[in-house]
């Protein structure tokens, strides 16, 4: 399947994505598994502009980690979800990896990249939840 196809077949759906749905629950166990730190979540459902319901933010402390929690949110989706990423990009770079499910976004970053692009200051118009 390729990905528009994917892409026009999961379009947002009229029941919309909450903090208690399963792919949700899903990827911040996966992130808490793999020891992912500073993970939030950021409610883009009122931003008008905003691409996605939800953005999972998360912390790796080095890049074996970083990998490690993209890895198994992917895994853990599939098994519990039976979702495929949309898209995922950073992988080779090692310093942000971005994983999209259409509906929620994950972001795993390294913590200089965290600082530099502030995506929560970004979004600040969006709840904001911490999940430690």
């Amino acid at each position: 399947m390729n990905n528009l196809t994917a892409l026009e077949s999961r379009k947002k759906s009229i029941t919309r994505l909450t903090r208690n749905s399963k792919i949700f629950k899903t990827i911040i166990h996966a992130i808490e598994e793999k020891k992912g730190e500073k993970i939030v979540s950021l409610d883009l459902r009122k931003i008008p502009e905003a691409v996605s319901d939800f953005f999972i933010v998360c912390e790796a402390n080095n890049t074996t980690q970083l990998r490690a929690i993209a890895d198994s949110v992917e895994y853990e989706v599939k098994q519990k979800c039976g979702e495929l990423p949309y898209k995922h990009e950073g992988k080779q770079a090692q310093q942000w990896i971005l994983i999209d499910y259409i509906n929620v976004v994950v972001h795993i970053m390294m913590p200089d990249p965290r600082k530099f692009y502030q995506l929560e200051e970004m979004w600040s118009d969006a709840p904001m939840m911490e999940h430690e």
